[in-house]
């Protein structure tokens, strides 16, 4: 029995069974597989993947369905990690702006020293000092800001993996 993993403690977690966890690491490797051929590969019908698909993702438990670009590859050269501290007051209005930022590619509230952990890409040195410069020092609430910028990528995942 497997269980996933929620955000919030009011919906109780969705019980996967084996047959589950295995479309779900099918589109996990590629998200475009064909019903016809998860059906094949799992050993059902392609009615059946289907209507298990349709019931992982009102269940919530698939998110979305969803591309990976990779970032130099369309002239995007940096890529840093933000740490975030924020007055308590502030965190809600502060992530809220955040998270509508092109450049923030993910963003969370952390334990420890710092309020919001987020990770941003940009065309180049210039557009994070003009993101750092006129959106993130300017807004209200923000008490320290540590930047960490990405030197090599030796893995990167999207999403989990069962």
């Amino acid at each position: 029995m497997v269980y996933v993993y929620s955000e919030s403690n009011e919906i109780p977690p969705m019980e996967l069974d084996d047959i589950d966890r295995q479309i779900l690491e099918a589109l996990h490797e590629n998200s475009r597989i064909s019903y016809t051929d998860l059906a094949k590969r799992i050993g059902l019908s392609r009615v059946a993947v289907q209507a298990r698909i349709s019931a992982l993702t009102e269940a919530g438990v698939i998110e979305r369905f969803t591309v990976v670009i990779n970032p130099v590859k369309v002239g995007i050269q940096v890529s840093a990690f933000f740490n975030v501290d924020t007055e308590p007051q502030y965190l809600d209005e502060v992530a809220e702006k955040l998270a509508k930022e092109p450049a923030v590619t993910s963003l969370y509230h952390m334990t420890g020293p710092s309020t919001l952990h987020m990770h941003g890409i940009f065309a180049n040195n210039q557009e994070m000092e003009k993101f750092l410069l006129e959106k993130l020092y300017t807004m209200p609430g923000i008490v320290r800001v540590e930047t960490q910028m990405l030197l090599k990528r030796y893995k990167s995942r999207m999403g989990m993996k069962l």
